[in-house]
């Protein structure tokens, strides 16, 4: 280690601080203050606080992984249950919003690969155009023809209709 013989540019601290104590007969209000609201307010509120925190951190609650539960189709609800129809109408709303949105997430990804391929696009893109293809043909056999005022009801009659169709089909190419 070098020896620096300026002393005055590198100046050593003193070895003790003088420490100023005044000495009076009564206690320092602040300190008064601060001791009060430490226990009066801060220690329970904390305490409070802590204990919210460690109930939310056994059971955490994640919104946007938020599943509800599955409730009965509308063909399983008794006669004169009208809550039970109240529910699966609400179920098949969410169902229609769900398949709309896939049916829209799987139309962005082929307009994206159509402008990120160009003119090779009919090559590069034939899965995502044949996924969209049966996608908007599944989506359009459900929920196709009832309009904006679709109704669970009036799905499960195409439905019916529908599966009544097929089976004339079948019988008659059995035949």
């Amino acid at each position: 280690m070098s020896k620096d013989s300026d002393w005055e540019a590198y100046k050593v601290p003193p070895t003790r601080t003088p420490v100023s104590e005044r000495v009076t007969s009564f206690p320092n209000p602040v300190d008064f203050i601060q001791t009060v609201f430490n226990y009066v307010v801060d220690t329970p509120v904390t305490f409070v606080r802590e204990w919210i925190e460690r109930q939310q951190a056994k059971n955490k609650f994640y919104y946007y992984h938020q599943k509800f539960r599955r409730v009965p189709d509308l063909s399983e609800c008794l006669e004169d249950d009208y809550l039970c129809f109240f529910e699966a109408e609400a179920q098949w709303k969410r169902d229609r919003l769900v398949n709309q949105e896939i049916v829209e997430v799987i139309r962005e990804r082929v307009n994206a690969c159509k402008q990120r391929e160009g003119p090779n696009q009919f090559q590069n893109c034939a899965k995502e155009v044949q996924l969209l293809a049966q996608v908007t043909k599944t989506f359009q056999d459900i929920y196709g023809d009832l309009g904006v005022h679709g109704t669970a009801r009036t799905c499960l009659m195409k439905q019916k209709q529908r599966m009544m169709e097929e089976r004339k089909k079948q019988e008659a190419a059995s035949q």
